[in-house]
């Protein structure tokens, strides 16, 4: 069996998928993506699809290998995004090929079903409590919002009472059987980090996510020292090198995204290296259909395994979803705020790909907002 033909496509709202084709006629999706650079990250898959075509398609290791280190400059979120989705696309078809679930070819399952949390927002204190008083009602146990819109350099008091507000009314809303988790988004510099992470701890959130920018982590031993509550990490690293030293730091979560961090061939040695060091894996995935179902089948598998992220319903998916693109949303539906184990090879889903090819190019690649302080000077987003 050979590799004859790899395409991609750009569809709504923000997405890339990938399809590699065999000469027998199986066929493997994946999803390379980097938010805001699609036509890059697109760019990126064709020239390392160079590097398949009319090679065996089960040699998924020697693939990845070949991949990430075969060029002279190496690593950094196109690149590794590029792999990520053709190594899930590879490990698809491996699936198909040998008629089963890639959790059983990673070593087999070790849950029976994946929890996973909702988005709920977060840019304004007063919206929090509606929303997850919703998610509750829909069967969720756990959600996560935003710690802040823009944050000032140094916060001052009323932007520490509003992280704490929403806090507040996110732990009101949920009752003490279920969890919140608050991301920082990378919004916030280490001075004020350390500032407010004391302020959430009465609130007992599940983590606070990103606190720091990714190349700051020299610094997050700082912030273990002086933060109360677990500190998670990682949807901007790309490898288990990236996260050696967020693992060093004393994170109690890493969080690799399945699209971005080498695909399900690096994240499974990115949970193996962090079970090393008694720490929690918890998959960044705001993404579409294909990033979930390559998620979940490291999550089947995974022993430190969290909780999952997942984009159904968030607010940057206008004009499509994740289940738009199956021709059977079933293995994405959730039961009690979990998505089930399914028997189905492969990723588990079946891709519609007539919806994929009619949607291909018909909006224009999104780009995250620009945000600026009131002096005018740039502020993180």
């Amino acid at each position: 069996m050979k590799i004859t033909r790899v395409e991609t496509f750009a569809v709504p709202p923000r997405w890339l998928l990938c399809r590699v084709e065999t000469d027998d006629g199986v066929v493997g999706w994946g999803e390379p993506m980097v938010e805001g650079r699609a036509a890059t990250v697109r760019t990126a898959v064709h020239e390392l699809a160079e590097l398949l075509v009319g090679r065996d398609p089960l040699r998924i290791e020697d693939h990845w290998q070949t991949m990430t280190k075969g060029s002279f400059y190496r690593g950094g979120p196109v690149l590794s995004s590029a792999v990520a989705g053709l190594d899930q696309a590879l490990w698809d078809i491996a699936g198909k090929v040998y008629g089963a679930p890639v959790y059983q070819l990673l070593g087999g399952p070790v849950r029976d079903r994946v929890r996973a949390y909702t988005w709920v927002g977060g840019d304004e204190p007063t919206q929090i409590a509606e929303a997850v008083r919703e998610q509750v009602e829909a069967g969720f146990t756990a959600v996560k919002m935003n710690a802040s819109g823009r944050m000032n350099r140094l916060a001052t008091t009323r932007d520490i009472d509003e992280v704490v507000s929403r806090a507040a009314a996110a732990r009101e809303a949920l009752g003490d059987d279920r969890d919140f988790a608050v991301d920082f988004h990378g919004r916030f510099t280490v001075a004020n980090a350390i500032k407010v992470l004391p302020h959430l701890a009465p609130f007992n959130p599940l983590f606070v996510e990103e606190p720091l920018l990714p190349e700051y982590t020299h610094r997050l031993r700082d912030l273990v020292a002086a933060s109360p509550v677990p500190l998670a990490t990682g949807e901007r690293l790309y490898s288990r090198t990236d996260v050696l030293p967020a693992l060093t730091a004393g994170v109690a979560v890493v969080q690799p995204d399945l699209s971005h961090a080498g695909g399900i061939s690096e994240v499974r040695r990115i949970a193996a290296l962090a079970e090393t060091f008694d720490v929690l894996l918890a998959p960044h995935c705001p993404l579409g259909p294909v990033s979930l179902a390559a998620s979940l089948q490291v999550a089947f598998t995974t022993p430190n395994f969290l909780i999952q992220e997942q984009s159904i319903g968030i607010h940057y998916n206008v004009g499509a979803g994740p289940l738009d693109y199956l021709v059977d949303t079933t293995p994405l539906r959730f039961h009690d705020g979990h998505l089930p184990r399914t028997a189905a090879p492969g990723l588990g889903i079946d891709v519609d790909e007539k919806a994929v090819r009619a949607a291909d190019n018909t909006v224009a690649d999104w780009h995250n907002p620009l945000w600026r302080h009131t002096d005018g000077s740039f502020a993180e987003w």
